[in-house]
C-alpha cells in the first residue's frame, strides 16, 4: 500500500492502459479520480477501484478543454483533499501517409496528445506546489523516439510529450514534484485495433497479417498488455521511484533497442 492515503487522477482511466492504471494505483492504496469523456466506461472502472476497497469519483473531462482541465483539478481537491498523482494518458491515434495529413488531423493528435498533456499538468501543479510534493506521469510511445513513414503527427506528438516531460521535471524537481513518462510498444487495446486497421489499409494486407508482422518483431516475444505499462506506472509513481525524474521509460518488449 505505498500509495496509502493519497490521491491519483487517471484521464482517458476508462478503457485501454487508463483502465489498468487505475486499478493498479487502487491496488497500491490511492483512491481514484477517473477523468474521461466517456464516461459510462469510467463508471464501470470505478465500480472496479471501489471492488478494491478504494474510493473513486468520475469526472466528464473533454482534455482538450482548458476549463475541463481546471475543473478536473478542482473536484478531485474538493473530494480527496489533495492530488497526489497525474496520469497523463488520453490519447488518440490516426494513421496517413505525410501527404494526406491535414491541419484537422495535425490539430486534433497534438491538442489531445501534447497540449492537453501540458494543460493537464498545469492545473494540479498548484496543489501540488502547495504541498511541496507530487508525481506527474505522462503517456508518451515508442513512436516518440522513432521516426514513421504513416504516423508522423502522432510520434511528433508522442516526441512532445517526451520534451515536455524532461521540462516539467527539471522546472519543478526542487518543488517536490517529480515528472517522468513511459514509452510503451505494441500494446493489445482497442487503440491498437484502429492502428492495426489503419495502419494495414496503407500497407495493402491485413489487420491480421499486420499485427503478426508486428509482433513478430518484438525481442520478447509477444504482444504487450494493458497490465505490462500500468505496473510500471505504478513504480513511477510510488516512493520506490523517488530518486527517477525527467525520464522516457522504454516499456516495448525491447522494440526500441533494435533501432
Amino acid at each position: 500500500m505505498e500509495l496509502a492515503g493519497q490521491a491519483a487522477i487517471v484521464t482517458g482511466g476508462g478503457r485501454g492502459i487508463g483502465r489498468a492504471t487505475a486499478l493498479e494505483l487502487a491496488r497500491l492504496g490511492a483512491d481514484i479520480a477517473i477523468a474521461e469523456l466517456d464516461t459510462s466506461n469510467a463508471e464501470k472502472v470505478a465500480a472496479e477501484v471501489q471492488g478494491l476497497g478504494r474510493k473513486a469519483i468520475v469526472i466528464a473531462t473533454d482534455v482538450t478543454r482548458r476549463a475541463d482541465l481546471a475543473a478536473m483539478a478542482e473536484r478531485t481537491k474538493q473530494q480527496f483533499g489533495r492530488i497526489d498523482v497525474l496520469i497523463n494518458n488520453a490519447g488518440i491515434y490516426r494513421a496517413a501517409a505525410t501527404l494526406d495529413v491535414t491541419e484537422e488531423h495535425w490539430d486534433a493528435i497534438m491538442d489531445i496528445n501534447a497540449k492537453a498533456v501540458f494543460f493537464a499538468t498545469q492545473a494540479v501543479l498548484p496543489v501540488m506546489l502547495a504541498q511541496k510534493r507530487g508525481v506527474i506521469v505522462s503517456l508518451a510511445s515508442m513512436a516518440g523516439k522513432i521516426g514513421s513513414k504513416t504516423n508522423l503527427p502522432y510520434n511528433a506528438s508522442k516526441a512532445a510529450v517526451i520534451s515536455m516531460t524532461k521540462s516539467i521535471a527539471l522546472a519543478h524537481a526542487g518543488d517536490g514534484i517529480r515528472a517522468n513518462c513511459v514509452c510503451p510498444g505494441f500494446v493489445e487495446t482497442d487503440m491498437w485495433t484502429k492502428v492495426a486497421k489503419e495502419q494495414s489499409a496503407i500497407l495493402g494486407m491485413s489487420a491480421e497479417e499486420f499485427t503478426r508482422q508486428r509482433k513478430a518483431t518484438v525481442p520478447l516475444g509477444r504482444m504487450e498488455t494493458p497490465e505490462d505499462v500500468a505496473s510500471v506506472i505504478g513504480f513511477l509513481a510510488s516512493p520506490r521511484s523517488s530518486y527517477v525524474t525527467g525520464q522516457a521509460l522504454s516499456v516495448d518488449g525491447g522494440l526500441v533497442m533494435q533501432g
